[in-house]
């Protein structure tokens, strides 16, 4: 058994550990797990924390009730409008991909825009049928970022991918599992024992073993990864400071 460490009930972002798998709950019931500061730099702390940990092996990210994450917040998207901010500022985008133990992402609830994306980065990722997932960037007017432009295709396919991100529709899980994606898709109320059943298939094996296969299959994607973002802050410059629309997108449709 490995050392149990029990969550902070009153932090946005908590953290358990028990028999080698770390388990992330977001929380933040109050802005809907949403990219506000304190949220941004809880969920850093705890993966800082889970990196320094002697004993786990796997990491389980699940949200609460009906939503995983829903990204960034109005404030946010208006400073990154207004050229004061660029979303690598936050320092999350890639998270998952960089901790050193595989993540699971148990996405039992909605999931937009940055928050969708950013467990798209998991090892494994397990989706809800009846569940709604988007990459809501365009419907803002602006074009995609977090590394989606990548990891989107990547993950569901090309053709898929690409509707996904030039549309920004919302899509239930069942019709992204119709069409083919590349991810495990299950009812709502199994996604969470899905999960942590295939995190149990991975505390008997090695640590080191998991660790160095974690970097294996990351060491592409770390190569690849920084000409999409570049590219994606070169169109975000483009789009956001070149389009009175944007804003006036921003201001209309965030939160319908």
């Amino acid at each position: 058994m490995g050392i149990k460490e029990e969550p902070d009930m009153n932090a946005s972002v908590c953290l358990s550990i028990d028999n080698h798998i770390a388990t992330v709950v977001m929380c933040d019931r109050e802005r809907k797990n949403t990219f506000t500061s304190h949220f941004v730099s809880e969920l850093i702390d705890v993966f800082s924390r889970i990196e320094q940990h002697p004993t786990i092996k796997v990491v389980v990210l699940h949200g609460y009730d009906n939503y995983f994450c829903c990204g960034g917040t109005k404030e946010e998207l208006l400073q990154i409008y207004e050229g004061r901010r660029v979303f690598t500022d936050l320092n999350i985008h890639d998270i998952l991909l960089n901790c050193k133990f595989p993540v699971i992402s148990a996405m039992q609830g909605h999931a937009l825009g940055g928050g969708f994306i950013l467990g798209c980065y998991a090892d494994i990722v397990v989706m809800a049928k009846q569940c709604i997932y988007s990459t809501n960037f365009m419907k803002y007017g602006f074009t995609p970022g977090f590394g989606s432009t990548y990891i989107i295709p990547r993950l569901f396919g090309d053709s898929l991918g690409r509707e996904m991100l030039f549309s920004a529709k919302s899509y239930h899980g069942l019709e992204l599992q119709q069409r083919g994606s590349n991810t495990k898709i299950v009812d709502k109320e199994d996604v969470l024992s899905v999960a942590f059943q295939l995190a149990q298939e991975f505390i008997d094996k090695p640590r080191i073993s998991l660790l160095a296969l974690k970097r294996s299959f990351t060491e592409s994607v770390k190569r690849q990864l920084p000409a999409y973002i570049k590219e994606e802050l070169a169109m975000h410059e483009l789009t956001f400071t070149e389009s009175e629309e944007v804003r006036s997108r921003i201001e209309h449709f965030f939160g319908r």
